[in-house]
């Protein structure tokens, strides 16, 4: 089942257009993951799809047209974002930022539970769960933005760059958790990830994105063989 279309989306900054005709699909439960250098539109695209920029075209979320609602309705429809940099709230708790996270649901008992859930997912966060977020390390912050988006029960995950600035281990770490993330709950995610090949690894497919342009999707492994992508992206 198709749970993200995307055609015909253009959207950018001003007057300047950074995403060109973009046409973008995720099914449910499954992986994907977009590629692209440093201001490609990887970013561009995960805020247009937030609802956090203007965009122009269609976005279809679970069979319902999206383009023109605002943030707070998009998450309410099942899509949360860890937007690149973390976006924790540095003077809120870890506690307090996971709440923060359910705040657009009712059931006190599943916020609980879910609170339980990513506490024992993330036993740092429970180490933690009293101090100011801002005081977190690099890694510990990604867990917990992983967490809180995690929190309003999303049906689709989208992550832009979570391993930047995270070391090699704590990068494999956290891609093990989102491939975990993935197989328990069936979240499906739409990753944006220059550190190709953890992320290629998890994933079932991948789109490249060149200039605001993204090309047709290709199976992960065949990503992973293309010898064009293997040197710009993959570093072999």
């Amino acid at each position: 089942m198709t749970l993200l279309d995307i055609s015909g989306l253009t959207a950018g900054y001003g007057a300047g257009d950074v995403l060109h005709d973009v046409a973008l699909v995720v099914e449910a439960g499954e992986i994907v993951v977009v590629l692209g250098a440093n201001g490609a539109g990887k970013t561009t695209l995960m805020r247009s799809i937030s609802g956090l920029i203007a965009r122009r075209g269609t976005i279809e979320f679970d069979g319902v047209d999206i383009t023109k609602d605002a943030p707070d309705a998009i998450v309410r429809r099942g899509l949360a974002m860890v937007p690149q940099g973390r976006g924790t709230i540095s003077e809120l708790s870890v506690e307090e930022n996971l709440r923060v996270g359910a705040h657009t649901r009712k059931d006190r008992a599943g916020v609980v539970e879910d609170l339980d859930r990513w506490f024992t997912t993330f036993p740092r966060l429970q180490e933690r769960k009293t101090q100011k977020a801002g005081l977190l390390s690099g890694g510990e912050q990604q867990m917990l933005a992983i967490a809180r988006a995690l929190m309003s029960r999303p049906s689709l995950l989208l992550c832009d760059e979570p391993s930047l600035g995270l070391s090699p281990k704590l990068t494999q770490d956290m891609f093990a958790s989102l491939a975990q993330i993935n197989a328990d709950l069936g979240t499906a995610i739409l990753l944006v990830e220059q550190n190709a090949m953890s992320a290629l690894k998890i994933a079932s497919r991948g789109y490249l994105i060149e200039v605001g342009v993204v090309a047709p999707s290709r199976e992960a492994d065949a990503l992973t063989a293309d010898d064009s992508i293997r040197a710009a992206y993959l570093g072999y």
